[in-house]
């Protein structure tokens, strides 16, 4: 699985107006949990958004007084104006806990369906699972090279590691392939052509 390295600064004041300051220097507050530890700290804008924005899901190196932790992002939220991260929580990994996560779905394509002139309606893109942390994925694969038109793939249809639990209903579909619109009208009038 692939990491990402976060150098962090330990934060000893936790009030929001000291949040606030940071946040105007171009840094973003954090916390990092675990069973029995909780560490403040700080990092720079761009390395966090680079955990955020990332296609793919990262295991998170934290390093922070001159100590290393394997975590996971857990939690972030957004300025409610601009595209900014303006607080996050990460999780520490424990090796043999399990941790629940939402892990990116892709797709090894192309369809039959697309082959055909339809076009894949992504419905889900992440998926939520509960592992341990030596088997955790950056992404999850479906091949959806069978999937015709108007067909879908479906959670079932996802092939996971060994000890991994898909924690979503089995049913719903993860990408439909979608039937446009001319060709509907194409064969609605061959079947009048036909009578």
């Amino acid at each position: 699985m692939k990491t990402v390295d976060l150098k962090a600064e330990p934060r000893q004041n936790l009030g929001t107006s000291y949040a606030r300051k940071l946040r105007k220097e171009g840094y973003v507050p954090g916390v990092m949990y675990a069973k029995d530890l909780v560490k403040h700290f700080f990092v720079r804008k761009a390395d966090i958004h680079k955990i955020v924005f990332s296609p793919e899901f990262n295991k998170v190196i934290l390093h922070l007084d001159g100590e290393q932790y394997e975590c996971i992002l857990k939690d972030f939220d957004f300025h409610p104006v601009k595209d900014e991260v303006i607080h996050f929580d990460l999780q520490r990994l424990q090796s043999g806990v399990p941790v629940k996560v939402e892990i990116p779905v892709v797709f090894d394509g192309p369809s039959e369906g697309e082959r055909l002139g339809g076009k894949l309606i992504q419905n889900v893109r992440k998926v939520k699972v509960k592992t341990i942390p030596e088997r955790l994925v950056n992404v999850l694969r479906v091949d959806i090279h069978h999937v015709g038109l108007g067909e879908s793939v479906r959670v079932k249809d996802l092939k996971v590691e060994e000890g991994m639990e898909v924690l979503m209903n089995p049913n719903i579909p993860l990408a439909t392939v979608e039937i446009p619109r001319a060709l509907k009208a194409a064969a609605a009038a061959e079947a009048k052509a036909a009578k």
